[in-house]
């Protein structure tokens, strides 16, 4: 004998046939209710003053219909500014407006990469060398340990090493 057994899904408010499950939490706890049509927005209606002044922390993720645009964040457009004055400085063509080819943007992350390589870290000299290092005419005594980029009388470029006093 063959059986045929219907589920049918009642609103929880009134006893009417539901047409949705509508999830909610509050306090940290998930809800579930099976609701009508009208119920259902009667809800929601009730919850968009909450909902509106309140911040999303997960859940579903509001999808944009295809032919609309994203929105673009504040630092996503100025990244884009920065990496159109690199890129136009150092001889890539990019247009003003619109998206940046991937080629620019890797470009754009080497060279940043490169200028930000921290150099190697640099010892302290002994009290000997400091000495020594004192009474070397291009040697000045300071704090600081780099070598430093100078011109001299004749225009050549000359380094100059300070040391630690």
């Amino acid at each position: 004998m063959a059986r045929k057994v219907l589920v049918e899904i009642l609103d929880d408010i009134d006893g009417s046939t539901a047409a949705q499950t509508v999830q909610s939490g509050l306090d940290g706890v998930t809800y579930e209710i099976d609701l009508s049509d009208q119920n259902a927005t009667a809800l929601r209606n009730e919850l968009a003053r909450y909902v509106a002044a309140g911040r999303r922390i997960g859940g579903r993720k509001v999808r944009v219909a295809s032919g609309q645009s994203t929105t673009t964040t504040t630092s996503d457009r100025r990244r884009n500014q920065r990496i159109r004055a690199w890129a136009n400085a150092n001889g890539h063509e990019v247009s003003e407006r619109g998206r940046l080819s991937a080629e620019v943007i890797t470009a754009h992350e080497q060279a940043q990469i490169a200028e930000t390589e921290a150099p190697a870290p640099w010892k302290r000299a002994s009290r000997k060398k400091a000495a020594a290092c004192r009474d070397h005419p291009l040697v000045v005594p300071s704090v600081a340990r780099r070598p430093t980029h100078v011109t001299d009388a004749e225009g050549g470029t000359v380094t100059r090493v300070t040391c630690a006093p």
